[in-house]
């Protein structure tokens, strides 16, 4: 089963995200900031991390850079989710070590394409779950 890691502070984006992953099938895990995202990547080892890059603790920039720095982590894909849409951010994103990145509000089904196309970079099959 794909593992998806959602690094969320709010409690609303984190509720409604995990539950449409989870009926689509993915195997979800949550933190709540940054430097509980760096632990649980490493723990739950999962395939697509979801990293909000505005956490507490430490940032989704920072935490972003030290899960890509390990053994596992740089065999992970990150997809780097912000409300910043400004010109530069998605290469600031992509410069942290973020595989990918979506702005927020998410579009459920663009990320969800995203997503996909992560797990099949990496040679996991994404789940069949409904939408």
């Amino acid at each position: 089963m794909a593992k998806i890691l959602l690094v969320e502070d709010n409690e609303m984006n984190r509720d409604m995200l995990s539950r449409r992953l989870l009926r689509r099938g993915y195997e979800v895990s949550l933190a709540v900031d940054g430097a509980e995202g760096v632990a649980m990547a490493e723990s739950a080892q999962p395939a697509v991390i979801l990293m909000d890059m505005d956490l507490p603790i430490i940032d989704g920039w920072e935490a972003t850079r030290r899960i890509k720095a390990t053994a596992h982590g740089a065999r992970m894909a990150i997809i780097g989710l912000t409300a910043h849409a400004m010109s530069g951010d998605r290469e600031k994103c992509m410069a942290a070590g973020c595989d990918d990145y979506d702005t927020k509000p998410v579009d459920f089904t663009r990320l969800t394409e995203k997503i996909a196309a992560q797990l099949a970079r990496l040679g996991v099959p994404a789940p069949e779950g409904k939408s």
